[in-house]
């Protein structure tokens, strides 16, 4: 029998970080899952790790590959679950009930189960919220201002999961989710409280500005130029407000 949930983890020379995420794995209460670790061919412990975790329904590819999205192809080809999580390596589920509240939206077969997000260090402490929140009701063209669904609290059902676009090397995440809602029959919110804990050092963190250049030509794609531009100049405030509290965090 498939199981609900293909929970999949992209690694490559992880072991530094994949702990908290298997932690958080193997603490779920709801346990209607397989879990994929498509690994780059890593040369540290980040395999060890993995099988000692013990976590039932393990599966490991581990290959060369082309980059992070190239991975997550190969995870939609290999998952059987009926709707895919992507959980990188040092990202965790927020809770060991997160599972269980996504799980509890899925009876009416939504095309995409999505809940909040929260932030935090390498220590797993709580650094606050994504500056962009999840909407109670979500359509494809809530996408129009931004990624406001970060991409591990968007579960997809697997039959709309299209490939990711290599073109992209950083934003393809942004654009998988907009093809994928464009399909969806129907969306369903998990509520208020975060599902997922997100580590801010990720990938499209250190490459934020090249990220944001790649998100600007898929907003210009799907939603027209003009409108994007006009859209982007009522995004200076918040960038000022953005920037004014970095300043504030980090003084120099």
């Amino acid at each position: 029998m498939e199981p609900l949930f293909s929970i999949i983890t992209v690694t490559w020379n992880a072991a530094g970080v994949i702990a908290p995420t298997l932690r958080s794995v193997s603490e779920q209460s709801f346990t209607d899952y397989e879990y994929l670790v498509i690994d780059g061919a890593s040369a540290d412990s980040t395999l060890d790790l993995v099988r000692d975790a013990g976590i039932n329904g393990t599966r490991i590819i581990s290959e060369p590959d082309k980059g992070l999205y190239d991975a997550m192809n190969k995870a939609i080809a290999h998952a059987t679950g009926t709707y895919l999580i992507f959980l990188n390596a040092g990202d965790r589920f927020a809770s060991p009930a997160s599972l269980e509240r996504i799980a509890a939206q899925a009876a009416d077969n939504p095309g995409v189960i999505y809940g909040q997000t929260q932030l935090v260090d390498a220590t797993g402490n709580v650094v606050g919220k994504r500056h962009l929140t999840a909407p109670e009701h979500l359509t494809a063209d809530s996408f129009k201002r931004g990624m406001l669904v970060c991409h591990q609290a968007f579960v997809a059902r697997r039959d709309l999961a299209v490939p990711y676009n290599l073109t992209y090397r950083f934003s393809a995440d942004y654009d998988w989710c907009i093809r994928v809602l464009q399909s969806s029959p129907a969306n369903a919110y998990v509520g208020d409280e975060a599902i997922i804990s997100f580590l801010t050092d990720g990938l499209t963190d250190k490459n934020h500005k090249a990220s944001l250049k790649e998100r600007y030509r898929i907003m210009c794609h799907y939603y027209g130029t003009v409108p994007t531009v006009l859209r982007h100049l009522s995004f200076i405030p918040r960038y000022i407000i953005n920037k004014i509290r970095r300043s504030i965090k980090t003084p120099a």
